[in-house]
């Protein structure tokens, strides 16, 4: 990440840039702890290469990972040759704290839910049941919407417009996910149903 953002802008001197790293690096340390301090199974889970993995999630994950890549080379190259205004500090920092807000939801989805797998699948080696703790309480995919709100202020974060409308095909896709998601939940995972009617939201409380 950090040299897709700081080799195509030419230089470090861009906080921005720093500020999205530490929100990542943030993310990726907070996750691994939950993970082993907590979850240590799942850290299993995440190693090895499992079957019942979706095809349509693993085209939805690869082509996120793909606009991402070009999202940040972009912002870098918009820092450079300066195509973007408009973007206040004021913004910057308040995008900064809602991409850290996102990504501190998603490590409270992780905490709470010991089957939170990098793809979906059922993992029925492990006894999968459905997580209605924590964050569950209140949205079915509170995980979804942290990354949302990470890629939705990202962008702002880093001043560029180009890159903002990489991001809205990023959250494009991570709601197409999630409603693919919950369908094969539904269809798929015991208990997941009676949940559903519990907790109606997906991913926006009374709207979603």
């Amino acid at each position: 990440m950090a040299v897709v953002l700081f080799w195509p802008a030419g230089t470090l001197d861009w906080w921005p840039a720093w500020g999205a790293l530490a929100v990542s690096l943030g993310w990726l340390a907070g996750t691994g702890f939950v993970i082993i301090r907590l979850h240590p199974d799942l850290l299993a889970e995440r190693l090895e290469r499992r079957t019942g993995a979706k095809r349509w999630d693993t085209a939805i994950v690869g082509l996120i990972g793909l606009v991402t890549l070009i999202r940040y080379i972009v912002a870098g190259l918009d820092q450079r040759y300066g195509w973007s205004s408009g973007f206040s500090p004021a913004a910057r920092l308040i995008a900064l704290a809602a991409g850290a807000l996102g990504y501190g939801l998603f490590v409270w989805a992780t905490a709470a839910n010991a089957f939170f797998s990098q793809v979906v699948r059922i993992q029925t080696e492990r006894g999968h049941t459905v997580a209605t703790g924590g964050p569950y309480r209140f949205v079915r995919h509170p995980a979804y919407l942290g990354v949302i709100a990470y890629e939705a202020a990202v962008s702002v974060l880093l001043g560029s417009w180009p890159a903002l409308a990489l991001s809205a095909v990023s959250v494009a896709m991570l709601v197409a996910r999630t409603a693919l998601e919950d369908r094969a939940l539904r269809a798929e995972l015991p208990g997941y149903a009676d949940y559903a009617v519990r907790v109606r939201s997906r991913l926006l409380p009374g709207i979603w």
